[in-house]
């Protein structure tokens, strides 16, 4: 099991705090510093869409936030490519629920049944910041090349 992050072919987050994308963007989810991150703006759900040019199987994923900015309900699951825009609202499949700590922790979750796909999602369905702000300084995936 190995970090898939530096294979990631394209991402897409839902928003980024007041459209700063030099300091809060999402060119920071997977830089490894600790020092920047990635801001969403206000609103709920927050998501990430990452995808790859070949499949690949996820068995876990790391996840630290700032404190009082974490995701509560989340969601990390496959998206179906084949049918639509994967920034509309489509049928997903294979998904693996989970709550985060609200702390400042890197949070390891490790997946019941591993996922397996190209393009996927984490989907933050809700925060503990009142007004649904994320704050997330480090996102790894771990798993497999197909």
């Amino acid at each position: 099991m190995s970090s898939l992050v530096y294979k990631i072919h394209e991402y897409k987050v839902s928003s980024v705090l007041n459209n700063d994308r030099k300091v809060y963007g999402k060119k920071f989810l997977f830089d490894g510093k600790e020092e920047t991150c990635w801001n969403s703006d206000q609103g709920s759900p927050q998501w990430v869409h990452f995808s790859f040019s070949s499949p690949v199987t996820i068995t876990a994923i790391k996840l630290q936030f700032q404190g009082g900015f974490a995701g509560k309900e989340c969601e990390l699951g496959v998206l179906d490519h084949d049918r639509g825009d994967p920034d509309q609202d489509q049928p997903r499949t294979s998904a693996f629920h989970f709550s985060a700590e609200d702390n400042n922790s890197l949070q390891d979750f490790n997946l019941r049944d591993p996922l397996t796909g190209t393009h996927f999602y984490l989907n933050l369905t809700s925060s503990t910041d009142f007004y649904g702000r994320i704050i997330l300084y480090n996102f790894d995936i771990l798993g497999n090349v197909k």
